[in-house]
């Protein structure tokens, strides 16, 4: 069966509650409690348009998951965790997570960025559904090198396909819109993550990986630049 959402947590009330919230919503949700059940789920021929995963597990870590998770889907992960730390955080993201969300959560609060992340696989499917590849790659690649591939939601740089995880993209995605200008911070926390109030290591993780992908030289970036106390630009011309 496909859903819109698993939640992989061991406390089995809590994910019980929320799965029952989130159906009132018509965000089909299934739940399972341990890192095994997660696996089989898929196993299984199960699908979902994204994953709430806790990270202590009773058999295992959610980060293990994760890691296991990313070899085969780039569907979103979103972190739930009661585990407080930043280093938590930053080991989330950047194996794979593409949101961290701390416990006690706010039911309506994580609806809303469940649903932030359904728009945008929506949206994502609605261009993969319209979007027709010219023959011609060279007719393609546009802004001097630079596509958006959106069929597979990838990016193609000076000819090169380079995959990317569901946040990643949508981030990319994002400054590719608004290319050779400013996007501030609090536009990219809302377009991307749907929370003009997000930490700001979250979007610095992202933004680390997006360059270690696509830039030449990540350190001295050229496509993706800091506008310091800002936010950040595209810039292809």
């Amino acid at each position: 069966m496909h859903y819109n959402c698993l939640i992989v947590d061991d406390e089995i009330e809590l994910a019980r509650m929320t799965a029952e919230y989130f159906r009132m919503f018509e965000v089909s949700t299934e739940y399972v409690d341990s890192a095994a059940a997660c696996l089989q789920f898929f196993d299984d021929g199960n699908t979902a348009d994204l994953i709430l995963l806790d990270i202590n597990l009773g058999d295992g870590s959610g980060f293990e998951v994760c890691k296991k998770l990313r070899e085969e889907m780039q569907l979103p992960i979103l972190f739930i965790s009661a585990r407080q730390s930043d280093d938590d955080v930053l080991i989330a993201l950047s194996i794979g997570g593409d949101d961290y969300i701390k416990k006690p959560y706010s039911l309506s609060v994580l609806l809303a960025k469940v649903k932030v992340n359904l728009k945008r696989i929506a949206q994502i499917k609605e261009a993969q559904s319209a979007v027709v590849l010219p023959a011609d790659k060279d007719a393609a690649e546009e802004d001097a090198g630079f596509f958006m591939d959106y069929p597979t939601m990838s990016v193609i740089v000076n000819g090169r396909s380079i995959p990317l995880k569901a946040k990643e993209y949508a981030l990319l995605d994002c400054l590719y819109k608004h290319r050779d200008t400013i996007v501030k911070k609090e536009v990219l926390f809302d377009e991307v993550w749907g929370d003009a109030f997000f930490s700001d290591s979250t979007l610095n993780v992202h933004i680390r990986k997006l360059r270690e992908k696509i830039e030449e030289t990540p350190n001295e970036p050229k496509l993706i630049k800091t506008v310091w106390g800002t936010g950040y630009i595209l810039e292809l011309s």
